[in-house]
């Protein structure tokens, strides 16, 4: 099968077509819902507090309610370690890409490539496609990203060192909450007191942590909240940007370059890198691992460190634009990341 081929192939799989339009769909909702006056100015600052507080905690720790197995783990340590390796690799290659700026445009240009709107934009779009697998690497890469998130780039930002509120906001919000602790019950389940539980004509051991399984009424409200988080985030992200002035966004010349770097580059340098480790047999990873890599790697500037620039003061008016300018543009070029995706997989390259 020729390259032409994969790609016919991929655009025209009704599935993929399906999450893409939708996604595209939501976000020009929420755009013409806050235009219109529908939602009100508070609206994107409501609808992100509900997702990142209760939709993606959900989604985070539903991921880690399936069986382990040999397989998923080494899968999910590869996920793991290359989601602290990248950041490494980012904060070095970033340096000369922005050599021609100085002071606090480089830094700011260099904080809003390295670090992603992983939670807000990623992980909805990685398990609308690849569903609880892929929401569960999603929320291991995540690890590594909050980590140098609000480590170095709270430091390169402010200016200041780490303070202890960081940490706590490092590891006491939510989403790393059910991630440690859906973790824990997927790591140690073999290890826990276990229960006999109906399974069709039968019936199965599980442990007692696993309340998909044995405290199934209890589990129930997170599988109503968990696929909140794909719709909210997209008409957040739409509301979000109609209070933005695209036109003074791309008057900014650094704002494209920054763009270009952040949803092209970025994820491409990403994406060589990985290939080169299958290929090589060092770190070959799964289809769905490979996918969700790239798509955390090809989002748009991160809110948190957009709200860093802003709140230490260091060219907030250009951290602005380029959040704006890159959640625009990374909206129709995702599609294209996930095209090429399915190209590696068709090819047999993961």
């Amino acid at each position: 099968m020729n390259i032409f081929s994969i790609i016919i192939d991929t655009i025209t799989n009704q599935d993929l077509i399906a999450v893409v339009f939708s996604s595209i769909f939501i976000t020009l909702l929420g755009f013409y819902l806050r235009k219109k006056g529908l939602l009100n100015d508070t609206a994107g600052k409501t609808l992100s507090t509900i997702l990142l507080m209760v939709a993606i905690p959900a989604l985070a720790f539903n991921g880690f309610m399936t069986n382990i197995d040999p397989e998923s783990m080494r899968q999910g340590i590869q996920v793991l370690i290359w989601g602290l390796a990248i950041y490494v690799i980012l904060i070095f290659a970033t340096i000369p890409i922005f050599s021609k700026y100085k002071g606090d445009k480089q830094t700011v240009l260099r904080m809003l490539s390295i670090f992603g709107s992983t939670t807000f934009f990623g992980i909805p779009i990685i398990y609308a496609i690849y569903g609880p697998e892929g929401a569960m690497f999603a929320a291991l890469f995540n690890i590594g990203y909050r980590i140098f998130l609000y480590s170095y780039c709270y430091i390169k930002m402010s200016g200041l060192k780490m303070e202890s509120k960081n940490i706590k906001e490092m590891f006491l919000n939510p989403i790393v909450i059910a991630t440690f602790l859906g973790l824990f019950i997927w790591l140690l389940q073999d290890f826990m007191p276990q229960m006999q539980v109906a399974v069709g004509e039968g019936y199965q051991s599980f442990a007692f942590l696993r309340i998909d399984r044995t405290i199934p009424w209890l589990h129930r409200p997170l599988t109503f909240l968990q696929p909140l988080a794909s719709p909210l985030a997209w008409l957040a992200i739409g509301a979000t940007l109609a209070e933005i002035s695209l036109t003074e966004a791309a008057k900014e010349k650094a704002s494209w370059y920054y763009t270009l770097i952040k949803v092209g580059v970025v994820p491409l340098l990403n994406l060589v890198l990985l290939v080169l480790l299958a290929v090589t047999g060092i770190m070959p990873v799964s289809y769905v691992a490979f996918a969700t890599m790239m798509i955390m790697m090809a989002t748009p500037a991160a809110t948190v460190a957009t709200a860093f620039a802003i709140g230490f003061k260091k060219e907030e008016v250009l951290a602005s634009n380029c959040s704006l300018l890159s959640t625009i543009i990374a909206v129709f070029v995702m599609p294209i990341w996930i095209i090429v995706i399915e190209i590696m997989y068709t090819l047999g390259v993961f």
